[in-house]
């Protein structure tokens, strides 16, 4: 971690907070605090009465902290608290009618405040304000479960991705350049997707997480082409599953042969090659933006 992202992260901070008004007296025009208006949030989104235990472990607040809340919010007349019936040792806590109102003019209010705040941006501005935050929440979210992903064929829009993520990804990690970019985009615009080739791209939730394709070289030889997986999917299994489409598809079209070409540095990628049957033919000595490079070539005979 350097210190110009440890620096980016904390001006990050002090301009959100700033600007969703958590150093404000009160959240939302309101005489309420940010973790108030959060308390009221969790009891009205719960169906049942909830027992403070699971409320203070919910937000993750010290008992003492939450019972001072709750003191306050109960003076004024927006949640009651009561022994729990299953266990009268624990305590269990609803809003009023009065709790209610006053949570749906916040919650009115909150979505008011972000409407504006769309309406001062572009079409293409919302979409990646949205992406960006979805993208933030899912990368330090400590309690997050991965979505199942699905491979898919490609669609409008996943090309470019793919030329993109290549680019990026290969740059920042072994120090290709702009040549090797050109190289993806020239493979790629040389396949007919809508003929005798094929490409898979893979997903959750609606991210992109990788991609393979599929060659036709003659009736019996094909070529695996541009495996791709983001490093936030690495270890799952998908780069074995987007080869093992590959394969599948090649069986099924009748060919004997299918081969690939890599480079003898990316390790992960060369063990699911090995895993799937691929065998090492030969290698090549080679320079890529002034690295030098092993280019290699595997083979998988059916």
């Amino acid at each position: 971690m350097t210190q110009a992202r440890v620096s980016e992260i904390r001006a990050f901070n002090r301009f959100y907070t700033k600007m969703i008004g958590v150093l404000q007296a009160g959240m939302l025009d309101s005489a309420y605090s940010l973790t108030e208006v959060r308390v009221l949030y969790e009891l009205a989104h719960h169906a049942e009465p909830m027992e403070t235990g699971d409320l203070r472990g919910l937000l993750g607040l010290d008992a003492g902290y939450l019972s001072r809340i709750l003191s306050r919010l109960e003076g004024d007349g927006l949640l009651s608290r009561e022994r729990s019936p299953g266990d009268a040792r624990k305590q269990v806590v609803r809003l009023s009618e009065a709790g209610v109102a006053t949570f749906r003019r916040l919650d009115a209010r909150s979505a008011e405040e972000i409407e504006q705040l769309l309406a001062g941006l572009p079409e293409t501005g919302q979409e990646r304000l949205v992406t960006s935050m979805a993208a933030i929440r899912k990368l330090i979210s400590r309690d997050r479960e991965r979505e199942p992903f699905v491979i898919r064929p490609p669609r409008i829009g996943d090309l470019g991705w793919v030329v993109q993520r290549h680019g990026d990804l290969y740059s920042r990690e072994y120090g290709w350049g702009l040549a090797f970019e050109q190289l993806v985009a020239r493979l790629l615009g040389g396949l007919d997707l809508a003929g005798r080739d094929a490409g898979w791209i893979a997903e959750a939730g609606g991210e992109r997480l990788g991609c393979v394709f599929f060659e036709h070289v003659d009736d019996g030889t094909a070529k695996l082409r541009m495996l791709l997986v983001e490093p936030s999917a690495r270890g799952l299994g998908l780069g074995r599953r987007l080869v093992e489409e590959c394969v599948r598809h090649a069986r099924e079209g009748g060919y004997q042969r299918i081969t690939l070409w890599t480079r003898d540095c990316l390790e992960g990628a060369r063990r699911i090659y090995a895993r799937t049957g691929f065998v090492h033919e030969s290698s090549e000595r080679g320079v890529e933006n002034g690295v030098e490079v092993v280019d290699e070539v595997w083979t998988l005979t059916f």
